[in-house]
C-alpha cells in the first residue's frame, strides 16, 4: 500500500489531482523560479489547460518536453510540484 507525502521527495506517490495541475502548471507561461500567488497559479493551470487540450494534452505535451529536454523538464516539474504544493497542499 502507497502513502502519500511531499511530491518533491523520491520514491513517493503524487496524488492523480496534484500531478495533473503540476503537469499544466509546467505548460504554463509562468516563468520557473517565481513563486506566483494561488491566484496566478490558478489562471495559469486554467489557460493551460484550454490551450494544450485539457489534462491529457498536458500530459502529452510534458512527456514530449521530457524527450526532448530531459534535465530542462526535471528542473521544471520540481518546479511546478513545489508551487502546486504550496499553493493547494497534497492531496
Amino acid at each position: 500500500m502507497s502513502t502519500m507525502t511531499a511530491p518533491q521527495t523520491t520514491g513517493t506517490v503524487t496524488a492523480p489531482l496534484t500531478a495533473a495541475r503540476a503537469e499544466a502548471l509546467y505548460m504554463s507561461t509562468l516563468e520557473t523560479g517565481v513563486r506566483p500567488s494561488r491566484s496566478e497559479v490558478t489562471s495559469a493551470i486554467q489557460t493551460a489547460l484550454r490551450s494544450h487540450g485539457g489534462v491529457r494534452g498536458c500530459a502529452a505535451d510534458v512527456a514530449g518536453e521530457y524527450g526532448e529536454y530531459p534535465t530542462t523538464a526535471a528542473r521544471r516539474m520540481t518546479w511546478a510540484l513545489g508551487v502546486v504544493d504550496a499553493v493547494y497542499g497534497v492531496h
